[in-house]
């Protein structure tokens, strides 16, 4: 596998970051992960977009698109990867070790493209005893303070599940580990909003817009553990799993998977992604 980091494409076991790299001392930096298609990074523009978005949030700066662009195509071009996903990496840099980062260095910036590994045809989800603070520092951005993640995902395959769910501090569903959520109830799906706490996927948003075309009515709202228990259908939206129907929360039986809205967004999804890859 060959990276590219601060500049250089590298063989992956020649590259190297500091011990003292805020990203790795203290989590301090953001992510993105697009899907490849035929060599093309998926949505290139939203990624940008929300990637610069998470990076203002913690006080980073990010290179301008066309370079990272650049970067993109010639780590994706070095590895033969057609299709692939592609992680862009920007961390707060070296610092001493603590949470005061070091302004005066630059941004440690990677970028890795790794073959795909096929998600579940339906998922198995679970609701984690933990929850999202809707209104902490990092709500809504794609940090990579992962462990959470990581420890609610590893609680989810414990118990024979791919995802897992986190309700935030009101009790309203918020998101999963990697991925949003949507409830079909009478026809309607129904993803939860901004305000919480959940990131704002580019497959979610791209639902949302894609919905009203194919006349399935999409919205944003609260979603509550009841509404959990009475969906007809759910599914999971993220870069990776694109449209993926859930077929049990919590070991109870959720509806059909896929439902008729589900395979409707789904195909929705599939006819985008084959007419425009930067929508």
């Amino acid at each position: 596998m060959i990276v590219w980091i601060d500049g250089a494409l590298v063989p992956l076991d020649e590259a190297r970051v500091s011990p003292l790299d805020h990203g790795l001392v203290v989590g301090d930096g953001v992510f993105e992960t697009l899907r490849v298609y035929g060599g093309v990074p998926f949505a290139w523009r939203r990624h940008y977009e929300r990637l610069a978005y998470s990076a203002a949030g913690l006080g980073l700066t990010v290179p301008p698109s066309s370079a990272l662009r650049a970067a993109a195509d010639a780590v994706l071009h070095a590895n033969e990867a057609a299709d692939a996903r592609l992680r862009v990496t920007i961390t707060g840099g070296p610092s001493p070790p603590g949470s005061q980062r070091d302004t005066a260095v630059a941004p440690t910036v990677f970028l890795v493209a790794a073959p795909l590994q096929a998600p579940a045809a339906v998922a198995a989800v679970v609701v984690t005893p933990w929850t999202r603070n809707e209104r902490g520092a990092c709500a809504g951005l794609k940090t990579i303070s992962y462990a959470e993640n990581v420890r609610a995902l590893a609680w989810a395959e414990a118990r024979g599940a791919h995802e897992a769910l986190f309700c935030n501090t009101r009790g309203e569903v918020c998101e999963a580990t990697g991925s949003n959520i949507f409830v079909v109830r009478d026809g309607v799906a129904t993803t939860p909003p901004a305000d919480a706490g959940c990131l704002l996927g580019v497959t979610r948003n791209l639902l949302l817009e894609l919905g009203p075309h194919r006349g399935v009515a999409v919205e944003e709202r609260p979603v509550s553990n009841d509404d959990l228990i009475r969906a007809d259908e759910a599914f999971l939206t993220s870069t990776i799993r694109e449209v993926q129907p859930i077929g049990t929360i919590d070991g109870r039986r959720c509806g059909a998977a896929p439902g008729p809205v589900t395979r409707e967004l789904a195909a929705a999804f599939r006819a985008l992604v084959a007419r425009d890859l930067d929508p």
